[in-house]
């Protein structure tokens, strides 16, 4: 089998205990992007299988109907950057293991640390510090302030755990089936408007698509913060970036964006004032791609053995 990896942006994946499970197999690691469909045709033509690095690369109609010879997409998790049905159309199968009862700490623990950066002013206290100055303002305490979690999960329930740590009180928000099994704010009004941070741990569907909307922005006071380490369009289109000029929120902590990766020096929102940001790293730790690669080239072995597993569209393999 002739395997390419995509997206490894610091070659990161060779150097980790997994890798070994590809040996015998014709591997190319490819450690730059590209973005565009026809480079990646000609990148692509000859593999037989394709590793994607979470939703690094979309795979599209237009790519998948110029590569004949490829029969694998192994990946993790959630796919909306693969069309799945030119995938069936072209013979392609799509693995990718939804892990619905493994933990995911890394990124619980990165929208922690967003928490404190935040509310404890931590980038710009450096800053300030590095350019010959000492303080620059006051922060807050999270004990005994009151945290809003949106989607009772994995992650959500992990930042539960560090909020009750360190003394906050947590109120919750979820869809009409994630509601009927915890208690949650009497309204979804009421539990933007009595939140001071509010955190989002949803995945993105076409369902819950711009489910955040301008009018729930509206309702949270002008000292919260608002998190989202998830991904952007969950929040209706433009709305963060309004709300923060008005004032509600008054700050924010993002970790993901519309147009992934900002190659703009001058991204409206990456350099707002309010906001604490960082380029998509809340799943970038060694230890969170040695548990999600684990399950990727387990896909892809099993395939070479002809019994694929995780199988999304199985009438490509049948």
């Amino acid at each position: 089998m002739k395997l390419a990896i995509l997206d490894d942006w610091f070659d990161t994946l060779r150097g980790l205990p997994c890798f070994s499970k590809l040996d015998g197999l014709d591997v190319t690691v490819f450690a730059d992007h590209l973005p565009e469909a026809s480079a990646l045709v000609e990148r692509l033509r000859d593999f037989d299988a394709v590793v994607l690095f979470r939703e690094r690369t979309a795979v599209t109609a237009e790519l998948l109907d110029q590569l004949p010879n490829l029969k694998l997409i192994s990946q993790r998790s959630v796919y909306p950057h693969v069309d799945v049905h030119p995938c069936t159309r072209n013979g392609v199968l799509l693995c990718s293991n939804m892990h619905s009862g493994t933990p995911s700490f890394a990124a619980a623990e990165h929208t922690w640390a967003l928490i404190l950066a935040t509310m404890r002013q931590i980038p710009q206290q450096m800053a300030s510090l590095q350019a010959g100055n000492w303080q620059m303002g006051v922060g807050k305490t999270l004990n005994g302030r009151t945290i809003g979690i949106y989607g009772y999960g994995r992650i959500g329930t992990a930042v539960e755990t560090y909020a009750k740590a360190f003394g906050m009180n947590v109120v919750w928000w979820a869809s009409e089936q994630g509601r009927a099994r915890l208690a949650v704010a009497e309204s979804r009004a009421a539990f933007f408007a009595q939140s001071d941070v509010v955190t989002v741990h949803v995945r993105l569907t076409p369902e819950t698509w711009g489910m955040i909307t301008a009018e729930d922005l509206a309702a949270v006071h002008a000292d919260a913060l608002l998190v989202n380490t998830s991904r952007a369009g969950l929040i209706e289109a433009g709305a963060l970036f309004e709300a923060l000029n008005a004032g509600t929120p008054g700050m924010a902590a993002i970790d993901v964006f519309d147009v992934e990766p900002i190659t703009s020096a001058n991204d409206p929102l990456a350099n707002h004032p309010n906001v604490v940001v960082t380029p998509h790293i809340g799943f970038v730790t060694e230890d969170e791609f040695e548990l999600q690669f684990t399950d990727i080239f387990d896909q892809v072995v099993a395939y070479g053995k002809g019994a694929p597993i995780h199988m999304i569209n199985p009438e490509a393999w049948t």
